[in-house]
């Protein structure tokens, strides 16, 4: 029962990247002890209600505050269970480059004083994932009256940012950490945003979640799963395997890890292979480090 893991990766945008990258490095080192990983790319509902009918096993991409509406009914019944925060300094909440920001845009509240250097725009991703935003541009203490959220996709909205920063343009668009922007574009994030995004530059944290009763049923597992923590420099750059190198997520998890290899000692503490073996010198031989 233990052997094969069902586990979620969720649609949202906003965690897709994230998520196909450390999914990759759980499933490596799930495949190096001997499981059999099996994941599949799901609607966070879908995902949720494959948990509570044990159809699925895990998550690895809660992300609070974010999802909070999604997961409050689960967490109600007990069917879905945290094993542990995996990640902690994520961010999300409005961005502007850094010569943008110089010129006096600090702030949220500092938008409207140059409206037509904006065009009164704000950039965001898929359309359905930029409610904020426009709870934003609603906001009459803002004063963003009339301005209009562009839609696209992630990888449209960073082409856009790419180019106005090249032309030396004004621009406000969707950022996040982690993610290969962070290292891509020089910019900074706007404070003043709390009410919508939350406190701390939107502040978030990733939790890995299970199916009630998994970690009890599968100690061994599960002792990976409160052992797998992540942060945001390393996923920048293993989300970049992703994004910017086109690599599938298991090769980005086993670059990421060949070149990380001083993590394998706390990941892999009390963890055996599935047969009982010591788990440390399987995963290394397997992997050739």
């Amino acid at each position: 029962m233990c052997r094969i893991l069902g586990i979620g990766v969720s649609l949202i945008a906003l965690a897709l990247a994230d998520l196909a990258f450390t999914t990759g490095v759980a499933n490596v080192l799930f495949e190096a002890l001997g499981y059999q990983p099996q994941s599949s790319v799901l609607g966070i509902n879908v995902i949720y209600e494959g948990m509570k009918n044990n159809d699925l096993d895990l998550f690895l991409g809660y992300w609070d505050p974010a999802m909070v509406t999604y997961y409050e009914p689960y967490k109600k019944d007990g069917s879905v269970e945290d094993a542990r925060v995996n990640l902690e300094g994520a961010k999300y909440t409005f961005a502007v480059p850094t010569y943008v920001w110089d010129a006096g845009v600090k702030d949220f509240a500092d938008l409207h004083k140059f409206a037509d250097k904006f065009g009164k725009k704000m950039y965001g991703i898929e359309p359905g994932s930029n409610q904020l935003m426009m709870d934003a541009i609603a906001d009459p203490s803002l004063g963003l009256d009339g301005w209009q959220v562009v839609e696209s996709s992630e990888a449209g909205m960073l082409s856009e940012v790419g180019y106005e920063i090249k032309e030396k343009q004004f621009i406000v668009f969707q950022g996040w950490a982690p993610h290969p922007m962070n290292t891509m574009y020089d910019f900074k994030y706007l404070t003043g945003g709390d009410k919508f995004f939350g406190p701390n530059l939107g502040a978030a944290t990733v939790t890995t979640q299970v199916r009630k009763g998994y970690l009890e049923q599968c100690p061994n597992a599960g002792q990976l799963l409160k052992n797998l923590t992540f942060d945001v420099d390393f996923e920048n750059v293993g989300m970049g395997y992703l994004i910017n190198d086109g690599m599938k997520p298991e090769e980005a998890g086993l670059k990421a890890i060949t070149l990380n290899k001083g993590r394998l000692d706390a990941w892999l503490a009390g963890v055996t292979t599935f047969d009982g073996k010591p788990g440390i010198a399987a995963v290394k031989e397997k992997l050739g480090l």
